[in-house]
């Protein structure tokens, strides 16, 4: 067993004694201006654009590049957060709500780089909240220590729910590419392009960028690495706990959600306030331009950008995701099998047995995060080392965070974000174990980021990815690689989802 010790394990830490890159930043648009970070070495630059103000005609538009500037702006402060609705203040995923705009189409910056010479590899982070919330500003993304590692870091904020992700017959027509929806998804391919044009002044590389992010995060670099409008904008992904490999939505569906909604003219003489109201369903579609084919064909046909990936998965999914309801029984655990899983039923309660109530409902958390995110994250490594040439690593977060809520919620849904930002929540009982963890995944990200292989000095040896042995990196209380984690239930899986991909569609998924 390959344990970490307390050694060092940040191998490509490089010397930060030095001041921080000097301002002001010459980009493309214009000067900017940062700030020192907490630690002095590192230079912070908050809201800077990366495309134009999404407003007015450019709403529902695909986004257009940003206006240049007179003089220096001081980017010193996080822009405002796409529009969204909260988390219920008893998730576990509420924070207070940040200032929100349609004008959010933004990027923060963390450097340590000495000068525009260095070449760092860039990490831009893609953040999570079911393509209907979040941003690139909430504290545990802060870049810092992974800029201590040598990298520099991005987040973005991209369009979110009826902005980013409302396709509509009229806005499909009056397209010149004949597609609608996705607008999320392409401002990310401008943040991208942003990044190609401009990271090398703030000590970037832009040969060595890696695109990562977590849940729908996680999904939009799947798809980033599945479109055609993305090739030779990043040389690496990383997804955690979120990929596309079951149906595509069509376009078509999509449009039909759009138009129950009303004309085109009515929807755009809408405030953006009274929008966030609107009732629907908005997310990623095949739309034939920005999708062309499901993410699952488009690997099938050797057609994804070929690059190394990172992918896994949380032990505990489902806790946060899909509670089991308080009055929900062993029969009712059964009936929805029989409901969801059909001929495949028996198959299904031999693997996961509902003998007790309570029994059923660590059958429906080990179910459903095995169905989801388990399935979704080996399929992804599989695919790409079935039909391309760049490795793939599997990883399994079985790690449970220490606070108050440990027992019920274990290793949730985003419980490793912290420890791959290194960035351990404040005012909780950490214990040594924790604090290893942080160091060593942010150290693999990291090493990834700059070699496309996440191995370094000091680390336990992380193998890439074959269907023989099926090995994954275990980051939990121990960190060691193992072999066929919850094999037969994957396994299972795979063939339920053969069989209802082959059968005729009747529904969204």
């Amino acid at each position: 067993m390959n344990r970490v010790g307390h050694a060092a394990l940040a191998p490509i830490t490089l010397s930060l004694a030095f001041a921080a890159i000097h301002d002001p930043v010459h980009m493309q648009n214009g000067l900017v201006s940062g700030d020192a970070g907490k630690d002095a070495a590192v230079h912070v630059y908050k809201g800077i654009a990366y495309a134009a103000p999404p407003v007015g005609d450019l709403r529902w538009k695909k986004p257009q590049a940003p206006a240049a500037w007179q003089g220096t702006k001081q980017a010193t402060e996080f822009p405002k957060a796409c529009m969204q609705a909260p988390y219920p203040q008893n998730s576990i995923y509420y924070r207070p709500p940040e200032p929100m705009s349609e004008d959010c189409l933004y990027l923060n910056i963390w450097t340590a780089a000495q000068s525009a010479k260095e070449r760092r590899p860039v990490m831009v982070w893609v953040h999570g909240g079911g393509f209907t919330r979040g941003s690139g500003s909430v504290a545990t993304y802060d870049g810092e220590n992974l800029a201590k590692k040598g990298v520099i870091v991005v987040t973005i904020n991209y369009r979110l729910g009826i902005f980013g992700f409302l396709a509509h017959p009229e806005l499909t027509k009056e397209s010149d590419v004949k597609s609608s929806g996705n607008y999320g998804l392409l401002d990310m391919v401008a943040a991208l392009e942003w990044v190609q044009k401009n990271i090398a002044a703030f000590g970037g590389d832009p040969k060595r960028v890696t695109i990562f992010g977590e849940s729908a995060g996680s999904s939009a670099v799947n798809f980033l690495m599945a479109s055609p409008l993305a090739k030779g904008l990043f040389e690496r992904v990383i997804g955690e706990s979120g990929a596309n490999f079951g149906r595509g939505v069509a376009l078509t569906e999509m449009e039909q959600n759009g138009s129950r909604l009303g004309s085109l003219a009515a929807l755009r003489a809408k405030s953006a306030e009274d929008l966030l109201k609107t009732d629907g369903s908005f997310r990623p579609c095949v739309d034939g331009w920005f999708l062309p084919e499901s993410v699952g064909e488009i690997f099938a046909q050797h057609k994804q950008s070929d690059v190394p990936v990172i992918a896994g998965s949380n032990a505990d999914e489902a806790r946060s995701l899909a509670p089991w309801p308080a009055n929900a029984t062993a029969k009712t655990f059964v009936d929805q099998a029989h409901k969801r899983y059909g001929d495949f039923t028996d198959e299904f309660l031999k693997l996961y047995p509902a003998g007790s109530n309570e029994q059923a409902a660590e059958a429906h958390y080990r179910s459903s995060t095995d169905g989801g995110m388990g399935w979704e994250m080996r399929t992804w490594v599989r695919a790409q080392t079935k039909s391309g040439k760049a490795p793939a690593y599997l990883y399994y977060f079985t790690r449970t965070p220490p606070w108050e809520q440990s027992s019920r919620y274990r290793a949730y849904h985003a419980a490793e974000i912290q420890y791959v930002f290194a960035n351990l929540r404040p005012n909780r009982p950490w214990e040594d174990a924790d604090r290893k963890l942080a160091d060593t995944m942010s150290s693999y990200w990291a090493n990834f980021a700059a070699t496309g292989n996440p191995n370094g000095k000091g680390l336990p040896k992380w193998p890439s990815y074959d269907l023989k042995h099926d090995p994954a990196m275990e980051f939990g209380d121990h960190i060691e690689v193992q072999h066929d984690i919850n094999k037969a239930t994957l396994d299972f899986f795979d063939r339920f989802f053969a069989a209802e991909k082959a059968a005729p569609r009747t529904g969204s998924n």
